[in-house]
């Protein structure tokens, strides 16, 4: 099996999002002395960074949507046919996956907000563990994606 073209671009894209959202913040946190923290922060103007913040982020729920809406039909598991009751014979082939699309597009506009509002994009990592709804948002994404195999 291989990698789809929409998922790899997808990550591609949600990578360049996160850098640039990092830039960013660090650009915005340090204000006067961006150049003395780091000093290719002197090369991002911050209308640019804004632009390619823009950009990186439709990319990335762009992408994701195509990769997600491209995926085969998925044959309804035996333990939802049992919780849907008699909806088993409407929906025994469905596109499952096209359930996350909402998920990512919530997480980029979370991440947004705590970039531009909240003002602390810097470590991506430790904003996944401290903000709650972004946190809730990927264990939900984990949930859905696990469920429906």
């Amino acid at each position: 099996a291989h990698l789809s073209v929409w998922f790899l671009l997808s990550v591609i894209s949600f990578a360049l999002f996160l850098a640039i959202g990092k830039r960013r913040s660090e650009l915005t946190l340090m204000a006067q002395h961006a150049s003395k923290h780091r000093e290719t922060l002197l090369h991002y103007p911050e209308n640019l960074l804004d632009i390619l913040t823009s950009m990186f982020a439709n990319s990335t729920w762009l992408t994701y949507a195509l990769f997600a809406f491209q995926q085969p039909p998925i044959i309804t598991p035996p333990h939802l046919i049992t919780f849907l009751g008699g909806l088993d014979l409407i929906i025994t082939e469905v596109k499952y996956f096209m359930i996350t699309v909402p998920l990512v597009i919530y997480g980029v506009m979370r991440y947004l907000y705590i970039i531009y509002e909240k003002k602390e994009g810097e470590s991506p990592e430790r904003v996944l563990i401290t903000d709650n709804p972004l946190l809730v948002t990927v264990v939900l994404w984990f949930f859905v994606t696990h469920y429906f195999r």
